[in-house]
C-alpha cells in the first residue's frame, strides 16, 4: 500500500463516509425500480457531474487520517464522471453496436481497476473495501440511473425462492469443488472445533459480511452486467461460459505473487454455478446466496 500511516480502526468521520459510500449501492438493491433511469430526466450537465460527489468519502477519510493526495481526489471525481459521460454518449447513440462497445468499456476499466487494485493506494489497508464499493456505486449509477438496463435483477430484497435457488446451485458445486479442489491441494478440510453455537454464529458473521461486501458486488457486475450483455450478442450458453472464464481469470492474482491457475480454475467453474442461480430467474441475490455460502464454507473450513 502507497500509504504506511497509523490510523485508527473506526471513528464517527469513518462511520458517516461508510454511510454515504454504501447509500447508492443499499438505495439500488432495496429500492429497485425507483432510481432507474431517473437521471436521464436531469440536464446533461448534472447527469455527468452529479457522480463526482462520490469522492466524498475519499476527502473524509483520507483528512481524517492525514493521508490526502490530489491525484486521488481526481480519480474519486473523474472516474465517475468519465463513466456517466460514457453513457450519455452511449445513451444517444442510434447504432447499438457502438452503444454495447461503450458499454463493455465501462465494464473493462472497472473491472481491471477493482482486480489490479489500481487505486487501492488511496487508502489505509483495512479501509480497502471503500475503492471496491465507490467504483460499484460509479457503474451503479451508469447502468441504472442512466442506462436503465433490462434484466439485471439487482434486488436485495431477499426471497424464499432466491434462497432456493442459490443453496441448490452450492449443493450442487460443492462435490465438484471438494473432488478437485482437494485433489489438487487447493482445498485443505479443517475440523469444526468449536461448539455448535460458536460455529454457527462465525458462519453467520462470515455469510453476512461475504454476501454484502464480495458476492453482491461481484455478482451484479459479472451476472447482472456482463452476462447479461454477451447474452445479447453470443447466446445464452456461451455467455455463462464466457462470463464464467472471465470470473475465474479476475483471481489470477489472488492468494500468490505469480499466476494462481488453481484459484482461476476453481474460480472459474464456481461461475458456472453462479451464472446459472442468477439466470434462473435473473435476480442477482439468488447468485449472491450461493457465492457467499461457498465463499463462507471454504474461508472457515477448507481454507
Amino acid at each position: 500500500m502507497e500509504q504506511n500511516i497509523p490510523v485508527p480502526d473506526f471513528t464517527p468521520v469513518m462511520v458517516i463516509a461508510g454511510l454515504l459510500a454504501l447509500a447508492p449501492y443499499i438505495g439500488a438493491a432495496f429500492f429497485a425500480g425507483r432510481g432507474e433511469g431517473c437521471a436521464r430526466r436531469w440536464p446533461v450537465s448534472a447527469q455527468v457531474l452529479l457522480p463526482g460527489l462520490l469522492c466524498v468519502p475519499y476527502l473524509m477519510i483520507a483528512l481524517t487520517v492525514g493521508s490526502f493526495r490530489w491525484q486521488w481526489l481526481a480519480v474519486y471525481v473523474f472516474v465517475p464522471m468519465g463513466v456517466a459521460a460514457l453513457m450519455v454518449v452511449r445513451n444517444r447513440m442510434p447504432g447499438r453496436s457502438w452503444g454495447d462497445g461503450i458499454e463493455f468499456l465501462i465494464l473493462a476499466v472497472l473491472g481491471l481497476a477493482v482486480d489490479l487494485r489500481w487505486f487501492e493506494g488511496a487508502w489505509p489497508a483495512h479501509l480497502a473495501a471503500f475503492n471496491k464499493v465507490l467504483l460499484v456505486d460509479a457503474g451503479i449509477y451508469g447502468f441504472v440511473a442512466l442506462r436503465q438496463l433490462e434484466g439485471v435483477g439487482f434486488d436485495l430484497r431477499l426471497r424464499g425462492r432466491d434462497v432456493g435457488i442459490g443453496l441448490r446451485e452450492f449443493v450442487f458445486y460443492l462435490p465438484v469443488a471438494l473432488a478437485l479442489g482437494l485433489e489438487m491441494g487447493f482445498l485443505h478440510r479443517h475440523g469444526f472445533g468449536e461448539g455448535v453455537g460458536a460455529v454457527a454464529l462465525r458462519f453467520a458473521g462470515a455469510w453476512v459480511f461475504t454476501f454484502f461486501l464480495i458476492a453482491v458486488p461481484e455478482e451484479l457486475f459479472f451476472r447482472g452486467w456482463l452476462q447479461n450483455l454477451l447474452e445479447r450478442h453470443i447466446g445464452r450458453w456461451a455467455a455463462l461460459g464466457t462470463a464464467s472464464i472471465l470470473f475465474g481469470l479476475a483471481h489470477f492474482n489472488k492468494r500468490a505473487v505469480q499466476f494462481n491457475w488453481q484459484y482461476v480454475l476453481m474460480a472459474a467453474i464456481a461461475g458456472l454455478f453462479y451464472g446459472r442461480a442468477w439466470r434462473q430467474d435473473r435476480r442477482v441475490v439468488a447468485s449472491a446466496v450461493t457465492h457467499a455460502t461457498v465463499d463462507a464454507v471454504w474461508s472457515l473450513w477448507l481454507r
